[in-house]
């Protein structure tokens, strides 16, 4: 019995080696794109292929269309040594990754392949499709009860809910990296995975180490695929993240998925669009990268029957603080809700840079109690009345006793800012911070509601 489970394996591993090897020679490159003769009636949107150089070096590539007889692949790395006559091997059909719970704790690239120095992954059992579809919407769950995702701003004005998924539109240096390791380390979750789609290199070790810390790395699986990196690898980083995502959720957990960002991803689905003669369409996205988006987008969510749910946060880089963009306008329209983050609020030094006025949970009416609901709903009114009459406060135009809801909104602002605020190591949860607003407003604490155990709502 001590080696059933070592030889089950290696008889998966046996049935997984071809019978045969199928190839083709490379025609032509252009830039990024290779073309391969002779074997396209064996080939398929998403086959993968190995080209060998004249050293047998290994590239590997994806098949992305067809042209003239011939298939058309991107490389997954350099195409430095290939040229015509190349050898194309076709390796896999239909890719797929095979995770453990043994994956927490460490970082893989686009490949599932480890990049953290702690040794190679053990193989699982349950193949999952990299490019997978989404659940079937007949057969999905309800959304779930509330998530502490442990930051004040966002679970009292945009409430998340277990398998909802919510957008964070931000510009660069808002501080979304580190709202992002906030919500990882304190989240009532029970796993987390992380894509990072384009990010600096520099930036990576800083957000594993400094930012996650070993107390948020420990529950996590994150994937990286760095800007340097071909689209093609920054693309599947994406693809790769919700299929980990979906194995856990596959093995009844509930799965917290951070992505940064899904701009980056739409950045490398456009460049794959442009190189295989797609035509640009707006701000230069090929019509491809807008169908791509609801496929990537849906996976995450509710599953079905027994299995868990992938509660998604995926953050939206707005280029020039421009919230109407072509990306941020689609994902806000296929997200449950959005997570304003505004450079305004953080050059007065307050983070998260929260606008709490322009972010939406779509599921937050139905899960809050009507206590939570008042609270929530007075403390709004208190930020617009003052908002808009911001401008005339600081120039010393406004006269006390004009208006009481003005004087009420100027006396409760500053403490509804401090409330705002919080430190990169102050963990608030979702009782606690509904109990401190109220106190704020005067109002009355609701009633105490486990996490994660409300009746399920209607996204």
């Amino acid at each position: 019995m001590a080696l059933a489970l070592p030889l089950d394996d290696i008889l998966q591993d046996i049935d997984r080696i071809p019978d045969r090897r199928i190839y083709g020679r490379v025609a032509a490159v252009l830039g990024m794109l290779v073309e391969i003769a002779g074997i396209d009636a064996n080939l398929a949107i998403g086959a993968r292929c190995d080209l060998l150089d004249r050293t047998n070096r290994k590239v590997g590539c994806e098949v992305v269309g067809f042209r003239n007889g011939r298939a058309l692949a991107l490389a997954f790395g350099s195409l430095e040594g290939i040229g015509l006559g190349s050898k194309a091997i076709v390796v896999d059909t239909d890719p797929v990754v095979r995770p453990t719970r043994a994956w927490l704790g460490r970082v893989v690239n686009a490949l599932g392949e480890p990049i953290d120095g702690k040794g190679p992954l053990p193989i699982g059992k349950h193949p999952v499709r990299i490019r997978n579809v989404p659940p079937p919407a007949h057969a999905r769950n309800r959304v779930g009860g509330k998530v502490d995702l442990g930051v004040r701003a966002i679970n009292t004005f945009a409430t998340c809910c277990s398998g909802q998924r919510m957008g964070i539109f931000a510009a660069s240096g808002v501080g979304k990296s580190v709202l992002l390791s906030m919500m990882a380390r304190y989240t009532s979750l029970d796993v987390n995975v992380i894509g990072l789609i384009g990010e600096r290199g520099r930036e990576v070790q800083e957000f594993i180490v400094d930012e996650l810390g070993p107390e948020g790395l420990a529950n996590s699986v994150i994937v990286v695929a760095t800007s340097d990196e071909s689209p093609l690898m920054r693309r599947q980083a994406a693809q790769m993240t919700l299929a980990i995502a979906e194995f856990f959720r596959d093995q009844g957990d509930d799965v917290l998925c951070l992505m940064d960002s899904v701009t980056r991803f739409a950045m490398a689905m456009r460049e794959i669009g442009l190189s295989v003669g797609e035509p640009p369409a707006s701000k230069g996205y090929t019509p491809s990268t807008f169908a791509e988006l609801p496929r990537l987008l849906e996976r995450a969510g509710p599953g079905t029957g027994a299995s868990g749910s992938i509660t998604g946060l995926f953050t939206v880089l707005v280029e020039g603080d421009d919230h109407n963009e072509p990306i941020a306008d689609a994902v806000r329209g296929i997200l449950d809700g959005h997570i304003v983050l505004e450079r305004s609020i953080a050059e007065r030094g307050r983070y998260p840079a929260v606008n709490v006025l322009r972010s939406l949970s779509r599921t937050m009416p139905n899960c809050n109690s009507d206590a939570e609901t008042d609270i929530v709903r007075r403390a709004r009114q208190h930020l617009s009345v003052y908002e808009d009459m911001a401008e005339l406060i600081r120039l010393g135009a406004y006269r006390k006793g004009t208006d009481p809801a003005v004087d009420e909104a100027i006396r409760l602002y500053p403490a509804i800012e401090a409330f705002l605020g919080q430190k990169r190591g102050e963990h608030s949860d979702l009782f606690t911070g509904y109990c401190r607003l109220a106190d704020v407003l005067g109002l009355p604490h609701p009633d105490a509601e486990p996490v994660g155990t409300a009746k399920a709502v209607d996204a």
